[in-house]
């Protein structure tokens, strides 16, 4: 039989139905709440590409080297068309087309769900690996079978059973095919804490389907429990922008977003935690160990989708919680979540810092929590062991500047300045955005440097250069370490918004010589950390708001969208006297040796801006005939301008994807009504920069990007398709580029050759 029922599968069926279906049909055995279906077996999988000849050439594809990527993607590529392009048996397609149509009405929306014979295991969890399909219907169950079967080579599969020593043609792969929960709210339980085996129930939740939870598109509503007296120890209650839902017209699954008076909304009831709780004991006690849990609310009830061990928890973990339910480890408690936007853990002293004058009480280990980080803050930030903000997103300065540094940093909490008190000591992961109470153990937190330094000692050799981007000299060290071709993109306006007074202000207080040296200074820093390899240097390009902030900054103007105002080559030459002393300190750099330096100019529009540039330039003693010079390409007008810019003369042209996608798109990234449509990977902004790319290898002129998307791969893949000189990613991605960016160069030439 191709098909079994989940009320006829019990844990000893792993062989036929794989440890989801095992999962599934022990709970629907055991009584739990189990929304109906069947499964196609793991035999029905095996006879398949047996039957058809093609499994001797399907498991010879995917035994290759698990490091090298571009082995990986042919393996999986290769395992896919042979699975995808052999037709099913007719007596199968019958069998379960016909198990289909006796659940609900016979035009019931399914779940499609991969069941590997080797996942969900109590000392290994493969989950996740395999494909799911949701919103199935009947026109589109056998391919979404089919679908899954191939997805046992999806390249994170064949690496995680190398890595594993799971031999390939011992793991077959069943299918579970269950009836949709159209669910209002759903999310994942975990019977002990993962982490430290403790014994709280711990809940997250959000609206809708829970693809959206168990992705991580949304941020879920967190509850810990009390197991002992059933009480909620805390409810974290999240922004939930976005939920997963059923479209009425399409049937698909897609995003919607959240209706303002649910955001904020508490997502489960006391009644419905006390419910989850129960069910959560029954399972925990079925099983005999503490379970992973995936669960849905709809029309009231509560549904168990799948049940898995928690393989997180390690020897004795159990044990070091002590018998009050106290432990001796950081995370008893979440006391907040963010974003997690610098990765690694951190413990400290919470210093609560609302105010410039508070930065003094910041030592060595702290972790500083503020509304916002501001440039003047970066001496403070080195001292700091981690960095919490309650406003900010991925591209805000605490983002940027927390990465250099290598320093742990959750950005956009909404209220931790007023939640946690000044002098708690907490732990921050700025992989997970989580705050919690308590201390980590020193030896478990990271050095700066050393993360940044690749694992792997061999560099991959590519075409394409890889660089680095640098906002900051205090970064030099750490970004020099990863290996990278150069530095893509050094901002010289967090040198001067350090200062902590606006050019002029400082220039009046201080002398012309001074503002030069600042420059100087910070420059020659990460050009030194770097020689010989290049550094490219972007003249000053620092929005008015942000000069506002300053000392002197009162005479900035005021304007409605500083973004698109007075600021890059507009300001410099409509101030050339700043520019000027930028354009010294350049030279003065070039007179002590560094050759290595490239001149940047942002926000240009034209040529004619270019022209201007390049006679001030000229003025400064800088001879653009002997320097490496170029511009940013950050509007439409810029890359619709390319030719008649390299007509004067530049030898590059660097895409700012942040700016050149807000301004083709015409959304404001910071403006969170319309950051949904904000999408590096739009048609428009991929065809601006790849005509840009293609004309300026017509002329001769270099391309790069140091934008926030040259560390996406699909961005990357799309670049060197193009025939881009080089990439520059930030200090945590370079190797990843890297390896991205050599195989897709092997994909060039192996395509060249076929």
């Amino acid at each position: 039989m191709a098909v079994v029922w989940l009320d006829d599968v019990r844990a000893d069926d792993l062989e036929l139905v794989g440890g989801k279906g095992a999962s599934l049909g022990e709970l629907t055995g055991a009584g739990l709440p189990v929304p109906p279906g069947f499964v196609v077996t793991a035999g029905t999988y095996r006879a398949f590409i047996e039957d058809a000849g093609i499994d001797d050439e399907l498991f010879s594809a995917v035994e290759v080297d698990h490091e090298d990527s571009a082995a990986l993607k042919e393996a999986h590529e290769t395992a896919h068309d042979l699975i995808m392009g052999t037709p099913m048996p007719e007596d199968v397609r019958e069998e379960i087309l016909d198990a289909y149509r006796s659940i609900g009405e016979g035009d019931a929306f399914v779940a499609v769900r991969s069941s590997a014979t080797a996942e969900d295991l109590p000392d290994a969890s493969f989950a996740g690996q395999q494909e799911t399909f949701l919103n199935v219907q009947e026109e589109e169950l056998l391919e979404s079978v089919k679908a899954c079967w191939a997805s046992l080579f999806s390249e994170r599969a064949i690496y995680y059973r190398n890595r594993k020593g799971f031999p390939h043609d011992k793991v077959d792969i069943a299918v579970v095919v269950q009836q949709m929960v159209d669910s209002e709210k759903s999310g994942v339980m975990f019977t002990c804490h993962p982490s430290t085996g403790e014994k709280k129930v711990i809940i997250e939740a959000a609206w809708g389907l829970g693809e959206a939870v168990v992705s991580g598109t949304v941020s879920p509503d967190n509850y810990v429990v009390n197991r002992e007296n059933g009480d909620v120890e805390t409810a974290t209650i999240a922004d939930k922008k976005t939920m997963c839902v059923r479209d009425e017209e399409t049937g698909q699954t897609v995003n919607r977003e959240v209706s303002s008076d649910k955001r904020h909304e508490r997502v489960l009831t006391n009644e419905e935690i006390a419910r989850l709780l129960e069910l959560g004991e029954l399972v925990e006690d079925h099983y005999g160990n503490p379970q992973d849990v995936e669960w849905a609310v709809y029309d009231g009830e509560v549904y168990m989708l799948q049940s898995r061990p928690i393989t997180t928890i390690s020897e004795g973990d159990e044990d070091a919680a002590s018998d009050d339910g106290k432990s001796t480890n950081a995370g008893d408690d979440v006391i907040m979540r963010g974003l997690g936007a610098s990765p690694g853990i951190a413990s400290g002293r919470a210093r609560i810092v609302t105010k410039l004058d508070h930065l003094d009480q910041v030592a060595e280990g702290d972790i500083i929590v503020t509304e916002m980080t501001m440039p003047d803050m970066v001496p403070a930030m080195k001292r700091a062991a981690g960095i919490v903000t309650d406003e900010g997103g991925m591209t805000s300065h605490a983002a940027i500047v927390s990465r250099e540094l290598g320093v742990p940093a959750v950005v956009g909490t909404g209220d931790a300045t007023s939640t946690i008190a000044d002098g708690d000591i907490v732990t921050i992961d700025g992989d997970k955005g989580t705050i919690r109470e308590g201390e980590m153990p020193e030896e478990e937190q990271r050095q700066p440097v050393e993360e940044a330094r690749p694992k792997t000692p061999v560099k991959p050799m590519t075409a394409t250069e890889v660089k680095v981007n640098v906002s900051i000299p205090e970064a030099a060290e750490r970004a020099a370490a990863t290996g990278a071709d150069g530095v893509g993109l050094l901002r010289i306006e967090h040198m001067v918004l350090t200062l902590g007074k606006t050019p002029e202000r400082y220039i009046e207080q201080n002398g012309e010589r001074a503002y030069v040296d600042e420059i100087v200074t910070g420059v020659r820093e990460v050009a030194e950390e770097f020689y010989p390899r290049p550094v490219r240097v972007r003249t000053l390009d620092a929005p008015t708001d942000e000069f506002r902030q300053l000392e002197g900054g009162e005479n900035e103007p005021r304007e409605h969208n500083p973004m698109l105002g007075y600021r890059g080559i507009r300001r410099g030459l409509d101030n050339p006297n700043i520019f000027r002393l930028e354009l010294q300190a350049f030279r003065r750099l070039f007179d002590m040796g560094y050759d290595n330096l490239e001149v940047m100019f942002p926000l240009v529009n034209d040529a004619e801006d270019v022209v201007r540039a390049k006679e001030h330039m000229i003025e400064a003693g800088i001879d653009p005939e002997k320097r490496e010079w170029g511009v940013m390409i950050e509007t439409p007008a810029a890359a619709l301008s390319i030719r008649e810019m390299a007509d004067v003369g530049i030898d590059f042209a660097s895409f700012g994807t942040n700016d050149l996608t807000q301004y083709t798109l015409a959304v404001d990234r910071n403006n969170e009504h319309v950051a949904n449509l904000y999408d590096e990977l739009h048609p428009a902004v991929l065809k601006l920069i790849g005509d840009t790319i293609e004309t300026c290898r017509d002329v001769g002129v270099k391309t790069s990007i140091c934008g926030q998307a040259g560390s996406k791969p699909k961005m990357v893949q799309f670049l060197v398709d193009k025939g881009v000189s080089s990439i520059s990613a930030n200090i945590d991605a370079v190797r990843d580029v890297q390896h991205e960016v050599k195989r897709v160069e092997q994909r060039l030439l192996l395509d060249s050759v076929r």
